[in-house]
């Protein structure tokens, strides 16, 4: 659907970048927490040099997990990010802090869907009632206790209007991640479940985003 916003995660390498840039894709995310396609500074800004040089529009996520207000300076004056999407345990002081040390960069929070853990709407509320007002987008994904996100497993599509109804009443969009391709991206969007999507495993091969990949899940997203 049109106003679907999209989000290709873990790109690693500037070529790609650039393929990417022409597409209907809303934000680039780099991974700089430890995990296959974790990238240094150096490498994620020169793939938006090379995004840039293409004439793409996209916005720029990094993605973290219980980074340190410092290990985000360095970063950031290396690598112009438009937003931090925090995926680990970090609390609402630490959200503050990142508003405050770095205005203008967009905070989002990640958080783990676990299919034992309550999703009523008053669990939910209560859950994210510290965030109030902090957060510019929430993204849920499929929690695992290690690495906390970026599995390529999907979560339970069901437990989502609770956390809609939040991010609704907080005037900021919900993606969703986890599992997603070209062929499921579709019944998600259907449902009117969420505002964005983010994928990362779904537009690869063996390992490496796959350019025919991503202009497919784009047609998927953006129809």
């Amino acid at each position: 659907m049109k106003g679907t916003l999209l989000k290709v995660c873990g790109l690693r390498d500037a070529a790609t970048a650039a393929s990417a840039a022409p597409l209907a894709i809303d934000y680039i995310g780099f991974v700089f927490a430890p995990s296959k396609r974790r990238v240094t500074a150096e490498e994620s800004r020169a793939m938006i040099e090379a995004i840039r040089a293409a004439d793409g529009r996209q916005r720029f996520v990094g993605v973290f997990v219980n980074p340190t207000i410092e290990e985000l300076e360095t970063l950031l004056a290396v690598a112009p990010l438009d937003a931090l999407q925090l995926h680990g345990a970090e609390s609402p002081a630490f959200v503050r802090k990142c508003r405050a040390r770095f205005p203008g960069v967009a905070v989002w929070k990640a958080l783990g869907v676990a299919g034992e853990a309550q999703h009523d709407e008053a669990s939910v509320a209560a859950r994210l009632a510290a965030y109030d007002g902090l957060l510019d987008a929430l993204l849920l994904d499929a929690y695992d206790p290690v690495v906390g996100g970026g599995t390529g497993r999907t979560f339970r599509w069901d437990v989502i209007p609770a956390y809609r109804r939040w991010t609704q009443a907080q005037g900021i969009p919900l993606f969703a991640a986890g599992g997603l391709h070209e062929g499921n991206v579709g019944e998600l969007l259907a449902a009117r479940l969420v505002d964005g999507v983010d994928v990362s495993s779904g537009v690869e091969t063996d390992g490496a985003k796959d350019p025919d990949k991503i202009r497919t899940f784009v047609k998927r997203v953006k129809l």
